[in-house]
């Protein structure tokens, strides 16, 4: 790479990296600043000859990787995760410059693979099996997780960094490499994670494999869909692909790997909704609101999308969000009193322009943002948009409302009962974040019911967004039934296996069959 590479590519020692060149190279893609529209550099793309070298290499690896105990594999984990505090500045740094979020929430995200990799070292002991009562007497019985083998993960641009490590650590510790396409727009962040754990890998002394780059336990492939994905996902040396990405995309996906009969792991989308009972604490929600539907500029699957608000509320909490919508700052995301960056790129300014548009269509009345919000942007470097909040009329159920639009635009309901307000908050196709703010417990409790909230994350007096590591993360329906990260989710990346020790002299069957000559 020339050496006019940005300062923060420098800071992480990717200067010279092969994997980098200058835009405008020939088969390479090319990662813009969304704040500035301006280049960063580019990214040789792979193919999949490229894929199949690394996919052999991976399979060779994981064939001495499982046979490493799982507390071993547990402590170059832990070193993986000391490295990424040590790269927590200019990689969180990274993670904002070519995805657009501020600052804080580039190093938050870091943050979460730190905590994964500690939470993956802890599990390295406790990757437990059940023990039985066999029927048969003289007989013993348990079950016991094995590896799963390779494991393939696919990113998308949002969480550049976090999601790949939410899989990478603990399927590590699970005995598994894990292969990975990351997103075509954050591929740098994608680089300079990678590097960071191939460096302790090949550094360490706890596992040298004879004949091996210890590397080829987390390889890298930056490739197209068609180039990559397809084969990717078809590929039947991956028991396991774990996706990330829009519910087109996840479609694609299952139907591909279902026909072959492995497993997926879902993460798609999200129209997630915050009930606001009468009796709430009006200054948490206007906070959970506020980071829910606006942090990330919108761009999270967890992000804030529908508003139900009882009827007694409405009114006075409507007002106090315009005006905390109109005063949010918004600009450099890497500066310094910046709220809210801009979005990706400029198909997701379009794509946001044209749900406003039918918003504004569908009877819906602007309290502020909008297409206006938009266009008054238009003058500034970079794709900006301001935040956007909507009343939708009583009774009226907008069909715009029901998508998933990846951009900062709040929709607000107003309702008469919590009957009605579960009901509104179920009735889209996703099920991943959901949220009730009340001081009543019978409220509350009933909101965690089987009659409640259908989502994969269920909160009470707090907002959708910032899920913990420690439990696990995913939703229900469109959003594809996946879970990672932490409680049990380390099943995910292994098998089970049922053993019956007979240690009797007889030979006695199952449900007393008898079968003699």
């Amino acid at each position: 790479m020339a050496s006019t590479a940005h300062p923060v590519l420098v800071r992480l020692g990717l200067a010279n990296n092969p994997r980098i060149c200058a835009p405008g190279t020939a088969n390479s893609v090319t990662s813009d600043n969304p704040a500035t529209g301006e280049p960063i550099a580019a990214v040789r793309l792979e193919s999949r000859a490229d894929y199949e070298s690394a996919m052999a290499r991976a399979v060779k690896a994981q064939a001495s990787w499982r046979q490493l105990p799982a507390p071993k594999r547990g402590e170059i984990v832990r070193r993986m995760g000391n490295a990424f505090r040590d790269q927590k500045d200019a990689l969180g740094e990274l993670v904002s410059l070519e995805m657009g979020k501020i600052k804080a929430e580039g190093l938050g995200e870091v943050q979460e693979s730190v905590d994964i990799a500690d939470f993956s070292v802890g599990l390295a002991r406790q990757l437990y099996g059940l023990s039985m009562h066999s029927e048969r007497p003289g007989h013993r019985m348990y079950e016991q997780w094995h590896p799963l083998g390779v494991i393939g993960c696919i990113t998308a641009f949002n969480f550049p960094n976090a999601v790949w490590a939410w899989n990478a650590m603990v399927a590590a510790v699970c005995g598994d490499a894990c292969i990975w396409k990351p997103s075509l727009i954050t591929p740098l962040t994608a680089i300079a994670t990678s590097e960071i754990c191939w460096k302790v890998l090949r550094e360490q002394e706890v596992w040298r494999p004879e004949g091996i780059d210890p590397a080829d336990i987390f390889p890298l492939i930056i490739g197209t869909d068609a180039e990559v994905g397809e084969t990717m996902i078809a590929d039947r040396r991956l028991p396991l692909i774990s996706a990330t990405g829009s519910c087109r995309m996840g479609r694609r996906v299952g139907e591909v790997v279902a026909k072959r009969l492995g497993r997926c792991l879902l993460e798609l989308g999200g129209n997630n909704a915050i009930i606001v009972m009468d009796d709430a604490d009006m200054e948490l929600v206007a906070r959970a609101v506020l980071f829910g539907s606006v942090g990330t500029a919108g761009q999270r699957c967890t992000t804030t999308r529908r508003l139900l608000v009882h009827e007694k509320v409405v009114d006075a909490l409507c007002e106090r969000l315009a005006k905390a919508y109109k005063s949010v700052p918004i600009g450099d995301p890497l500066a310094a009193g910046t709220l809210m960056g801009p979005l990706v790129n400029t198909q997701a300014v379009d794509n946001m322009r044209h749900a406003c548009a039918e918003a504004d269509k569908e009877g819906c009345t602007l309290l502020a943002g909008g297409v206006a919000g938009i266009d008054r942007m238009k003058g500034k470097p970079g794709n900006f948009v301001e935040p956007t909040l909507y009343r939708v009329p009583k009774g009226c159920r907008p069909r715009i409302c029901c998508e998933e639009t990846f951009a900062p635009i709040l929709y607000v309901y107003s309702v008469s009962s919590l009957d009605e307000a579960i009901e509104i908050q179920n009735s889209v196709d996703q099920g991943l974040s959901s949220a009730i703010f009340t001081l009543n417990m019978r409220t509350a409790e009933r909101f965690l019911s089987t009659e409640g909230s259908d989502c994969g994350i269920a909160n009470v007096n707090i907002g959708t967004s910032g899920a913990e590591i420690g439990g696990a993360f995913g939703g229900e329906k469109d959003t594809g039934g996946g879970r990672e990260s932490g409680s049990d989710s380390w099943k995910q990346y292994m098998r089970r296996q049922t053993c019956t020790i007979n240690w009797s002299k007889e030979l006695p069957l199952a449900q007393g069959i008898k079968f003699e000559a």
